[in-house]
């Protein structure tokens, strides 16, 4: 390992696959109650239990963004991270945090945390992803901001790169549109308006460009291309992720009271979403079939090509099937939402944090790659995982696609609970699916475990 404070993301890798454990064994409790709508009630509520499921995904991504900003950082900037130590304490807290607000999910009802944690004060909590108290709320801005100053120290002061400029300019964007969420006006129409500042802009925006920044480290560590050819796509892919994200944010405003233009600009800008992420595949593959040096570490290359494909199929075509304003008139909220979610944050960025994971991990215990047999497991867990993220992409949209006929546009429309009984079907294969992403990520932690061969560690 080149400098010694990298190894400050490894806390934050560990800690990012165990929330995503997690974050799953909640999903398959809901895709439980789906079927079976007393399970586990009283103690864990469906609503309780969607909560958990998301907030875990937005905490163990963020945890991953962390650790990948605090591994390439160092590196890009050619010298040690500013603080270490800093960075250390930032992990504890925004993992005691984040735990704490987990156990009050589960502990006391929704409404009385809210009293207890002093939403009377200022009335955040309520808000589909931004449920988190009061107090959780302003320790993750706490927490960002002294994660920003830590890296932006160290980028002020080393060297400069496209991909830790570009990185910097996605975390810094995280950070700003997270404010948004303390802004929690009574009208409805003005609440949904800015909540998509946080929510959209997060997923559709500046995330995107740390996907970008981070895939782009990877491709440059293992195909040995020419950095400035890298670059290159890496600015264009930013530009139109950014021209289509931002404007393509008015695909949310069709029917919550916003003027009617943002049908138009809504519809068409979002429409062009998928180009950058089909940029983003062709980038992929470009650049591994260009590559100067067969890299050991076969499974991260397999993880960085299944991004660029996965994220693709998720965000840019499943969401372009239902992003149009006269389609998602009638999707809206659907089992096609859920569907096109599922995939997208997959593909798009667990995806992209479990790449730069399966990079990084091996060279921070000290070896360039794992071994054969750990890359063999690894592997299995990659198709596993990704097949029946597919699997239960199909499943959800053909529910959706059931759901939109029978209680939305059929001439005798049924009841939202008597449509639900018509798509059991779907979430009994729906559940099954997900018991198989939890074996492929159960071998996934395995493969870190499997002893085998090795090969020594170079600075390359």
């Amino acid at each position: 390992m080149q400098y010694k404070s990298q190894a400050v993301a490894k806390p934050y890798f560990i800690a990012a696959i165990g929330l995503f454990l997690g974050q799953i064994l909640f999903g398959l409790i809901m895709g439980l109650q789906y079927i079976i709508g007393d399970f586990l009630f009283p103690a864990i509520p469906f609503n309780v239990a969607r909560m958990v499921h998301t907030n875990l995904l937005i905490v163990w991504m963020l945890f991953g963004f962390m650790g990948a900003a605090y591994y390439l950082i160092p590196e890009e900037s050619e010298r040690e991270l500013h603080s270490p130590k800093l960075a250390m304490l930032m992990f504890w807290i925004f993992l005691i945090a984040g735990a704490l607000t987990i156990v009050g999910y589960l502990a006391v009802p929704y409404a009385t945390l809210a009293k207890l944690t002093g939403n009377d004060l200022l009335e955040t909590m309520g808000r589909e992803f931004l449920e988190q108290p009061l107090p959780t709320k302003v320790g993750i801005v706490i927490v960002a901001l002294v994660f920003l100053f830590n890296i932006s120290m160290t980028v002020l002061r080393g060297r400069k790169t496209s991909i830790s400029l570009v990185m910097l300019a996605g975390l810094w964007g995280l950070a700003i549109f997270y404010l948004f969420s303390f802004y929690n006006p009574s009208n409805l129409v003005k609440d949904k308006f800015y909540w998509w500042w946080v929510v959209h802009l997060w997923v559709e925006g500046v995330w995107e460009l740390i996907l970008g920044a981070m895939l782009a480290f990877v491709l440059v560590k293992v195909t040995g291309v020419d950095r400035e050819v890298i670059e290159k796509w890496l600015y264009v892919i930013i530009a139109m992720s950014l021209i289509s994200g931002i404007i393509g944010t008015g695909h949310h405003y069709y029917w919550i009271g916003a003027p009617e233009y943002w049908q138009w600009w809504g519809s068409v800008f979002s429409a062009l979403e998928p180009i950058p992420f089909f940029m983003m595949t062709v980038f992929a593959f470009n650049m591994v079939n260009r590559r100067r040096r067969d890299h050991p570490n076969k499974a991260a290359v397999l993880w960085a090509l299944g991004t660029g494909v996965m994220a693709f199929l998720g965000a840019g075509v499943w969401g372009f099937l239902h992003t149009l304003a006269p389609v998602n008139y009638y999707t809206h909220g659907t089992q096609i939402t859920a569907a096109h979610g599922h995939m997208a944050f997959y593909g798009a960025y667990a995806m992209v944090i479990l790449t730069m994971i399966s990079y990084t991990m091996p060279i921070m215990r000290g070896r360039e790659a794992n071994s054969n047999k750990s890359q063999v497991v690894e592997m299995w867990a990659f198709w596993l995982m990704t097949v029946s993220m597919v699997f239960i992409t199909l499943f959800l949209t053909a529910a959706g696609i059931l759901q939109v006929w029978l209680q939305r546009i059929s001439t005798t429309p049924m009841s939202f609970m008597a449509t639900q009984d018509q798509l059991v079907i779907f979430y009994w294969l729906r559940l099954g699916s997900g018991v198989v992403f939890t074996i492929g990520l159960a071998l996934y932690i395995a493969s870190f475990f499997v002893k085998g061969e090795t090969l020594a560690v170079t600075n390359k």
